[in-house]
């Protein structure tokens, strides 16, 4: 921060993890709007749930790791490991009790206006109570294995976040053995919502937790036992995945390998039924070594995100978001020969889900077929199991075209399918490659060879979303289908870079990490902070998941001091701190959310009239600029620059029902409609308009 001499004030981070916590609780928000459809609420309670999840496998997880190797050094906001553990188990505390609240006092009761009952034992029915007895023995009872805790029996290994129960006992059994303690470990098979018989319910739409049935009948599984407690538990675990790449030959079987163990890493959170006394708690905590903080007592079951299978079990369009079919174009619809399309067209941009995701998948299945296509190269990073893509690669690959796929094995949480892909596409004959050591290959890119004539003409599809048309349907991406020579001599370089070796390879078009992204960006930002101190127009506008680089905020707060308009709009994490007078009075952040996932990165710098727009796989992140081959690209045409402009800023800058403001208190207050304004949402304007 040298380059401003007047510079009076120090820069100011937002802490990345209590920032995740503040996003968690939008979407909570989100569940606790009547405007929202009751399942849809329902979902988006699972999904801060599922969220919060994470932090603690992965975030909390390496913070206590950071603390128990002796780590003190303070982040960019100033906060040490502990430091920041304690302020977010803290925070976290508050958000699962609104949670919990939301569940039990608004959403439970508004479903059951609607005739959707969860059955609570303690108000069964005698037929419901006897179907309950019927489904326990011959549905659970085969299935549950009681481990009671004697020094013959130690405390077994608790798996991930699996729903468990502990017992107290009182007696003797059969050998003598004096009672006191068993696990019961739920399982993992069965879901945790069962809806009920509607001949002993009355209704096709009862249900009862499975925690339920397992508390009620939990006493057969002791015959001869005195029952005196059974409490509901679950542990969360440090599951970020660390493989040593220096050591790794082979980084499929080491990831293999690894899986297995993540299942059991270091505990770092415990959820207990809210009823369980003390020393069960200190019990527990002493097997799983935690400290109080890091205990959750809650009303209800332990994992709210199993309520989530609600939603498709329950046939009520009524309660459910309006379905939408997104659009395909007319010109990319029938039998049109993708191919002859992109050449006749130059360049075709897409919106997902309000276009279509099948022109991509066309665009890979065309190549597979086609039989002037002799080579397919494609960057998989999460595609999902049953993929109609990969389908197309494996197929192609089988017909003896050239078929190379650069399968990103890292991807958290889909390391696991990601090998089972890996090892079909190596069956078929494709060349796979795990990308380049050390950084995951997080850039959507394929690159389609097709011969004309007597030449090779390459044709391109670029995104800032993932190959999977499920994620295309509630995720919001752009994708660019292009024939652009510059573009697929690029692109070309890149997959030379992932799959060999070499150097020198400079881009013509696009930026990348770890290369040209960071520096691009910074030199872009200081452009404008150029302009606004000649006295010109000066305007950044940013779209993206989260914003956490320290170097682009501290180049953020000088271009907002020199006087250039900034707005940004970051769906989830944001360290950059707006609107304090002398340092960030010109930046405005907004975080906008509603029925999809907010997931494009798209940049525009205004450049005295020559303006810049770029679409990128990459969010403003260290990891995104250094560890990961992401890719950035521009978009000239006048025309799809101006679509992008609209579909991407415009509309959700006047977002006025599903919009945010981070203000200069650091807190992030909902964007209120103004007396009599029209309700404007971002999203629903675009399915009107886009859809059709």
């Amino acid at each position: 921060m040298t380059e401003n001499p007047e510079q009076s004030i120090s820069p100011v981070f937002i802490n990345r993890e209590l920032s995740l916590i503040a996003f968690n609780r939008r979407v909570l928000e989100l569940a606790q709007d009547v405007s929202v459809p009751l399942l849809e609420r329902l979902k988006f309670l699972c999904i801060s749930s599922s969220n919060l999840d994470e932090l603690f496998e992965v975030r909390i997880g390496s913070l206590t790791q950071q603390l128990r190797v002796g780590l003190s050094r303070p982040d960019d906001s100033g906060l040490t490991p502990e430091e920041q553990l304690t302020q977010v188990y803290t925070k976290a505390h508050e958000l699962v009790y609104d949670q919990y609240h939301t569940l039990n006092d608004e959403i439970i009761p508004a479903l059951a206006e609607q005739g959707i009952d969860f059955l609570r034992r303690t108000h069964w029915s005698e037929a419901q109570a006897l179907w309950v007895k019927q489904f326990f023995r011959r549905e659970l009872l085969p299935l549950l294995t009681p481990l009671g805790l004697d020094p013959s029996h130690p405390f077994p290994r608790i798996l991930n976040k699996s729903l468990n129960f502990v017992v107290s006992l009182e007696g003797t059994d059969d050998y003598g053995r004096e009672a006191w303690m068993a696990i019961v470990q739920a399982p993992r098979a069965l879901p945790r919502i069962i809806r009920m018989d509607e001949e002993a319910s009355g209704s096709t739409s009862s249900f009862v937790f499975l925690s339920s049935i397992i508390h009620a009948h939990v006493h057969e599984l002791f015959p001869g036992m005195t029952v005196t407690g059974c409490y509901q538990f679950r542990v969360t675990r440090n599951s970020d995945l660390a493989v040593d790449l220096d050591d790794d030959e082979d980084l499929l079987k080491t990831l293999q390998g690894g899986l297995f163990e993540r299942n059991y890493g270091d505990a770092v959170r415990l959820e207990v039924a809210d009823n369980c006394p003390q020393e069960m708690i200190d019990f527990l905590c002493d097997r799983f070594k935690l400290e109080n903080h890091a205990v959750f007592q809650v009303h209800g079951p332990v994992n709210l995100n199993r309520l989530m299978a609600l939603y498709g079990l329950v046939n009520r369009a009524d309660l459910k978001d309006v379905p939408f079919t997104p659009k395909l174009k007319n010109e990319l619809s029938g039998d049109a020969n993708i191919f002859e399309t992109i050449e006749q067209r130059g360049s075709i941009l897409l919106h997902h889900p309000y276009e279509s995701f099948l022109p991509v998948v066309e665009f890979v299945r065309q190549a597979a077929s086609d039989p002037k296509v002799v080579a397919i190269k494609m960057t998989l990073y999460r595609t999902g199991r049953d993929s109609a893509i990969v389908d197309a690669l494996e197929a192609a690959a089988r017909a003896g075209k050239e078929v190379t796929a650069v399968v990103e094995l890292r991807a958290r949480f889909d390391e696991e399918a990601n090998i089972d892909i890996t090892t079909r596409l190596q069956k078929a004959g494709a060349y796979v490659a795990y990308g380049i050591v050390g950084y995951k290959t997080h850039g959507k890119m394929t690159l389609v060879l097709r011969r004309d004539g007597s030449r090779l003409k390459r044709f391109v599809h670029l995104g800032t979303g993932n190959y999977h048309p499920g994620t295309a349907r509630i995720y919001t991406d752009f994708g660019l289908l292009t024939d652009d020579r510059f573009f697929g001599d690029d692109v070309n370089k890149l997959f030379m870079q992932l799959t060999g070796l070499g150097r020198g390879m400079r881009l013509k078009r696009l930026l990348q990490s770890p290369f040209t992204l960071h520096s691009g960006m910074l030199e872009r930002i200081g452009r404008e902070m150029e302009h606004a101190r000649a006295g010109r127009k000066a305007l950044i506008r940013a779209k993206m998941n989260a914003l956490i680089d320290r170097q682009i905020i501290e180049a953020l707060y000088q271009a907002s001091q020199a006087g250039v308009v900034i707005e940004l709009i970051v769906r989830g994490v944001c360290c950059l701190q707006p609107g304090i007078p002398g340092l960030s009075e010109n930046i405005h952040v907004r975080s906008v959310m509603g029925r999809f996932l907010e997931h494009p990165r798209v940049f525009y710098f205004l450049n005295d009239g020559d303006d810049e727009l770029f679409l990128s796989s990459a969010d403003w992140m260290p990891r995104n600029f250094f560890v990961r081959l992401e890719t950035c690209f521009p978009i000239d045409s006048p025309e799809l620059k101006v679509r992008v402009i609209n579909e991407a800023f415009e509309r959700y800058l006047s977002d006025n029902t599903g919009a945010w403001a981070l203000e200069a208190d650091g807190l992030y207050h909902r964007v209120k409609r103004h007396h009599n304004a029209k309700p404007r949402s971002a999203q629903q304007s675009l399915l009107d308009d886009l859809t059709g």
